[in-house]
This record gives C-alpha cells, structure tokens and sequence, in this order.
C-alpha cells in the first residue's frame, strides 16, 4: 500500500510539474491559462507573487477587505431593475424589497443614458425599454416613492448623466428630509469603459473626467457615504474581454480616474476610500475565484505602491458582482438558472460585497417577476442553506486556486504595464488598444464556440426542439405615450424663469472651473429636464464622435 501511495505521489508530481514547451495543455481556462492535471505547492514557485496567504482584512487584502466577511454581514443583495416608467419600476422595487431584497439597483433606458428626454426624435421607440425613464426631478420623485432613502441604498448605473441622475436623487432625499449625510449608494460613474466596450457616452474624454472628478469633491464633502464610482469591468468582459483583460483594462481606468482627480487638486486618501468596482461572474468557477482574490492583491498594490495612499480603506478592493449576461441563451432558458447559480457562487466565494443574479428570461426580454424573484431566492439559498457563508475564503491553500491567483495577477500586472507604458488608458484609448485586445478575444471565444471546440449546453451540443420559455415581459407601447405627456404637462407648469435662471449657472459653471454638481442640483429642483441640462453641457464640453479602429 506504502509503495503504491509513493508511485502515485511520484506520478502526481511529475504531472504537476511537467510543462510542454512544444505546445500549450488542451485544458485551459477562458483567458487562455494553462490548467495543469493536478496542483502542489511547487507550483507557486514559478511566480514573483508568491505572498503569505495571511488572513483576511489584512493587506494585501487577498482573502477579503473584511475580516469576518459574511459571517458578520452578508453581501447585499440587488436585482437591477428598471422598465416601462418610474411607477411600474417602482412597484418592482418594492416587491424585492418585500421579498427580501436588501438593496435597489436601478437600470435606465437609453434615451436616459444618452441624455434625451422622452420626447426626443433620437428616443422614439426606446423609452422604458431596457430601463426606467427619468425626464425630470417629477420621475425620480415617483421613482422613490414610499421608499426612504436613509433606509436603503441604492446602485445606480448611469455613466455619462451620472452627475445629472445623482442630483436629482439629492434632490429627492431633501424633499424626504433626509441630510446628504444619511443616504448611501454606488454611481457607476464610468465613462472610460463607454468608449472602449459600450457606446453611451455624450462628451469627449476630458469634460467627462472633469464632470466625474466634480462627483468625487462634491461626495466626499457633502455625501460622504457614497460611493462615487464604480469602475467597471463587467462590460468590457460582456463585449468579449477574458479575464486577464477585465482586470487590466478596469485597472488602467482607475489609476486614470485618480490621476485625473489628483490633477484636480484632490487629495487621494479624501477619494479613494469611495471608490468601488464592478466586475462579472462568469462561467469557469474557479478561474472567477481566483480573477477576484488577484483584483484585491493587484488594486492594494496599486493604491500602496504607487499612489502612496495612507489610509488602509483607500487599498480595500470592494466590488459589486453581476452574473454574465452574455452566458444567458435564449434556447434551453431554464438552463440559464444552472449558469447563473455556479456564477453567484464564484462571485461570493471571491468575496464580493453586493450581487446580482441575471434571471433565466433575460436572453428573450427583461425579466419578468417571476423570474427576477426566482433570481433573488437564487441569492437567499446560497446565503442561508448552502453554508458558503459561514466562513472567510474557504477556497483558501487551494493548490489550484492559489496558483491561478498568482498566475491571473501575473497576467493581469503584465498587460497593465503594457498599457501604461504605451501612454495609458486613454491614449490606448485613442490607438484602439483595448478595443481591438477585447475584438480579438471575442473572435476567439465565437470560433471556438462555432467550431465545438467551446461547448454551450443546449447551443451546439444537446439541442433540445422542446422548450418551455414561460410568461415574458411585454413594455406597453402606451407608456412611452404617457411618459411624454407627463414631460410636456411638467415644462408647462414648472416656473420656467427659474429653469432658464439655473440653466444659466450651469452654463457658468461648466464654462469655468467651479464644481458642477450645486448647478445640477439647482436644475434639478426647478425641474429642469435632463435634456436641457444635457444641452448646456453639449454646448459647453462639444460632443464625442464615434471612435473608429477598423
């Protein structure tokens, strides 16, 4: 018996340790990582990373910016929602929040992001279709309807008319009596990943940094628990970026947001506590784990080494996870459930500190309520049957796992210097750096797919012609009627003088050097349309053309 556990150990061993030259393993993860037949602590000699596993809140933060993690609070739950109008969105809210839901996430529509009101030519046919309307401070007054803010946070995914969007939501915690103080939240705030993977984006680079960098000042003065960006990795992946690539091109944004700030005059330890990110759950388990626990080490290091911050929160690495709606197919939609469950379950074994599940419908329409609620006990499951919350990092000393930790941070850290040293994130903006990496890493994802080299249950391989798709969510086509009679019934009946007034000042203070976010808050209660704010900036900051690579 002796004999035989030493032959296997020897096997073992030599498998773990032998590396083709001649060829990469047919075993690799999605970015392309070779995955050895078994691990051994030998395989972390390889790596320049090879930290003390340490305990969790502790730097370099790899098992977690907390120390009891989910022991003392669980990840909060958000299922991003937002349809048709701001009442129906608000119903929707109020239904998760009687399911157990414990924070809001709101999705906008297009015309939304765009900055046109509803009534725009450029909105007709998109308002209310894959997010909730907001014209005016009327919108988002219904939106929050018998919904306190200081009782709630709330996540907001909005880009270019961030700072548009966020002052409405001041205005409307005012009008609840609710001090600044009080409310809590995220305000995506990311307009470098619109250029690169997205599209909603209104004015060029520089403005819309100085537009993101007046939300840091103003938030850290005045709104000093909220979050005042989430940079975001989550759509660049969607758009076909590997893991590898997520965390490198996220993290050249940050080091450009702060860099941006500190031009401003912003100290960093006054900012860098409130910065969060937004990163994807995807498919292989195991390689999200350690994409995750890699982030956390990678942004310490950043936050450390080269910006020299202070404070410890500065260097914590908290992020909110959504499952991958690119995984979702419309064949075989109950299968979706299967995917979006393994996908949370990496997201919380990696420490996240907010969730969303996509819902199994997602690949044909918004979700319906069913489906969205299914969604949320997805989330209620794993956190009070599955045992996964009951202790920190339990994937930690993992040979797999911690290998693959030090092997994504090793080519993660690679491509950031890789883009640093070719002039940074936005110059390989303008050279169409992570456009053309993120292309090419799609193409490679599809022919593998269309080849069958990539199985897709339910796609390319086991096709099933019986499907039950169930009850989907239909937008009706009278709500975007009533969405712009509402905005027109507003426009009449608001005090215009005072509208032309503050639109006034916020053309001043976009002209000059001033913080922008008084101005918006000014057009905002006096009912100023985001379009009309919108306007004022287009015609102070110009607008950004489309960029071409090919």
């Amino acid at each position: 018996m002796s004999q035989n556990k030493s032959d296997w150990e020897a096997t073992v061993l030599k498998l773990a340790t032998e590396r083709s030259s001649e060829r990469k393993s047919e075993f690799v993860t999605e970015s392309d990582l070779e995955i050895l037949p078994v691990y051994t602590p030998e395989d972390r000699q390889d790596f320049k990373y090879q930290e003390q596993l340490g305990y969790p809140g502790e730097y370099p933060f790899t098992r977690g910016v907390q120390p009891n993690m989910y022991r003392g609070r669980l990840w909060t739950m958000r299922q991003y929602s937002g349809y048709a109008s701001a009442s129906e969105t608000n119903q929707r809210f109020r239904y998760l929040l009687d399911e157990g839901q414990t924070g809001l996430s709101v999705a906008f529509d297009l015309p939304t992001q765009n900055g046109f009101d509803s009534d725009h030519d450029l909105a007709k046919g998109e308002v209310g279709k894959v997010g909730v309307p907001i014209d005016t401070l009327d919108d988002m007054e219904t939106l929050f309807e018998g919904i306190p803010l200081d009782r709630v946070t709330t996540s907001m995914t909005i880009n270019a008319t961030a700072s548009i969007l966020l002052a409405m939501y001041l205005s409307v915690a005012r009008k609840q009596n609710v001090p600044f103080q009080s409310i809590g939240g995220t305000l995506q705030n990311d307009i470098l990943k619109e250029y690169i993977a997205r599209g909603t984006y209104i004015y060029p680079p520089t403005p819309s940094l100085r537009l993101i960098t007046d939300v840091f000042e103003y938030c850290s003065e005045h709104v000093p628990q909220w979050n005042t960006i989430s940079i975001s990795g989550y759509h660049m992946r969607e758009a076909g970026a590997n893991a590898v690539q997520e965390l490198a091109f996220t993290f050249t944004n940050a080091i450009a947001y702060i860099e941006a700030a500190l031009d401003a005059g912003l100290k960093v330890d006054s900012f860098a506590p409130r910065l969060s990110f937004f990163f994807v759950a995807h498919n292989n388990l195991f390689e999200e784990v350690a994409k995750y626990r890699a982030a956390r080490r990678i942004w310490a290091r950043i936050m450390k080494e080269r910006f020299h911050a202070r404070n410890p929160r500065s260097m914590m690495l908290r992020f909110h996870t959504q499952t991958a709606g690119v995984t979702l197919t419309a064949q075989q939609p109950d299968n979706n459930v299967v995917r979006t469950t393994i996908q949370a379950l990496a997201g919380i074994l990696g420490g996240t500190q907010s969730l969303h599940v996509n819902s199994k419908d997602e690949a044909l329409a918004l979700p319906s309520e069913e489906s969205v609620l299914l969604s949320l006990r997805t989330q209620q499951i794993l956190a009070h049957e599955s045992g996964i919350a009951d202790t920190v990092d339990p994937l930690a000393g993992s040979y797999y796992v911690e290998s693959l930790t030090d092997e994504i941070e090793h080519a993660s850290e690679a491509l950031i210097e890789e883009v640093l040293s070719l002039g940074g994130a936005l110059q390989g903006l303008e050279d169409g750096l992570q456009v053309k990496a993120i292309n090419e890493s799609a193409w490679t994802h599809q022919k593998a797919v269309e080849t069958g080299a990539r199985i897709v249950v339910g796609v390319n391989q086991f096709q099933s012609d019986s499907v039950h798709i169930g009850n989907l969510l239909k937008i009706d086509p009278n709500e975007q009627v009533a969405q712009i009679e509402n905005l027109r019934r507003i426009k009449k009946n608001r005090d215009n003088k005072k509208v032309q007034a503050a639109l006034k000042r916020l053309h001043e203070a976009a002209s000059g050097s001033v913080n922008t976010i008084p101005a918006l808050i000014e057009c905002a209660e006096s009912y100023a349309s985001l379009g009309e704010m919108c306007d004022v900036l287009r015609e102070v900051f110009g607008e950004q053309q489309q960029y071409s690579f090919f």
